[in-house]
């Protein structure tokens, strides 16, 4: 293993909580509840119910609902007013409600969800896009994160921090509420149905949780490789990331440029039906580059026109060590050095074991191979071993800060930490 100059793990411990929890649509369905149309016999006999109420009796029982559930979510009288109207397809006719029992409907088609409950991990790490305030020398960043809850369904969640002066590590504490964002359906996209949601701009990033939205999310939205992509005009955030329906995968991209507004649109061609795609931070000779892994095995250099659309590929890295005989991937967007392009990667070894390493690509064509660690830069110590995936440690993406690589990991797929990383040293220690 590389000498300890290169890596040092911070303490910066992230894990799940499962007390912060948002409000999720609610179906009486037959089981399984999650894969079937809603029951409309069982959702009028609920309507039939709250309307037999005496208005005293419904006044009662939306005064409880709110003494229970006010102060764990933003506007929750507007959400049941939101979800009744969102449900009046599935109810046969009935009398006009009063505010008071459509407020009630919505409360009974609703359920809490504790988002992160199982797993907070994958993360990928960019600069914020506001630096306003900081002093010269320090960064502000975000993070994202994969966080899972239950039924094992995965959303996209946030968190801010700091890379000061000296070049400690920070992350801000974290809000005690979450927030749904408003969606809008744009229509057909290039590969499929586009989405966008919007967040509140006066709540804080760590409250906004991307839930799946399109049925090709249904499952999870997987492993965000966010990326800040330096346009000629423009400085635009991307992510590709995986969608999972539940029986089948993609990989799809979001685009943000302030972490408010998110546009989702699905990739197409040959090379998006695997996971792990890792867009380069800028064009490489007028045309958008990935790095990606097609066959399960080995990583591949794509180039696109439109960004979207991605076929072929020229495979460039193979299983060369012990560590990962099994299968190696990207662990985010390469980073961009005056020596190259550095790229990590995760490597699979004997029982199933995760390790990640690190390889240097020509800068003019990332073909070419420059330098690779013989050794894995980070393996699972014997306190990151235990967890819901034994073994595996992982990032979905780090960032350059000055000589260091801010590196943040997952952890046995349940919680994460932060590490950095000497440029120099890294380099020094590559095979040529």
């Amino acid at each position: 293993m590389p000498s300890s100059p290169i890596l040092n793990r911070q303490a910066l411990y992230l894990r799940p909580d499962a007390s912060r929890v948002i409000v999720r649509p609610f179906k009486p369905a037959t089981e399984p509840r999650d894969l079937n149309p809603t029951d409309k016999t069982r959702a009028n006999h609920i309507v039939d119910r709250i309307l037999a109420l005496s208005p005293e009796q419904a006044e009662h029982q939306l005064a409880d609902v709110l003494e229970n559930f006010l102060g764990r979510h933003r506007n929750l009288l507007q959400t049941f007013e939101a979800r009744a109207d969102e449900m009046e397809d599935a109810f046969h006719g009935h009398s006009r409600f009063t505010t008071i029992q459509r407020q009630l409907v919505g409360a009974y088609f609703l359920s809490e969800y504790s988002f992160e409950a199982s797993a907070l991990f994958n993360p990928s790490i960019v600069p914020h896009p506001d630096q306003s305030g900081t002093t010269a020398g320090a960064l502000r960043f975000i993070l994202s994160l994969r966080a899972v809850g239950e039924g094992h369904v995965s959303s996209l969640t946030f968190r801010t921090g700091l890379v000061d002066t000296d070049g400690t590590v920070s992350i801000d504490p974290t809000a005690r509420l979450a927030s749904n964002p408003a969606v809008q359906h744009l229509g057909s996209g290039p590969g499929g149905e586009d989405v966008a949601v919007t967040f509140r701009s006066s709540e804080d990033i760590s409250e906004r949780v991307i839930f799946p939205i399109t049925e090709s999310q249904s499952n999870g939205i997987e492993d965000a490789r966010f990326v800040k992509f330096e346009h000629s005009e423009r400085t635009v955030y991307y992510a590709t990331y995986t969608a999972y329906s539940g029986r089948a995968i993609r990989s799809e991209i979001i685009e943000t440029s302030d972490f408010v507004t998110f546009r989702f649109s699905a990739l197409r061609g040959s090379a998006s039906h695997n996971k792990g795609m890792a867009l380069f931070p800028r064009k490489i000779d007028g045309r958008f580059a990935m790095i990606a892994r097609q066959d399960n095995e080995n990583l591949y250099l794509i180039y696109s026109d439109d960004l979207y659309t991605w076929d072929g590929g020229t495979p460039i890295l193979k299983p060369a060590a012990p560590w990962e005989f099994i299968q190696i991937g990207n662990c985010g967007s390469p980073i961009e050095l005056d020596e190259g392009w550095l790229l990590l990667t995760h490597g699979v070894g004997p029982v199933r074991k995760y390790s990640i390493g690190a390889a240097l690509l020509d800068k003019n064509d990332p073909t070419k191979v420059l330098g690779r660690l013989d050794e894995p830069l980070l393996r699972p110590a014997p306190s990151e071993r235990e967890g819901y995936v034994p073994n595996v440690v992982y990032t979905c993406g780090a960032m350059r800060h000055g000589d260091q690589i801010i590196f943040p990991y997952a952890i046995s797929d349940s919680y994460s930490n932060i590490a950095t990383i000497d440029i120099r040293s890294l380099l020094a220690a590559m095979d040529k």
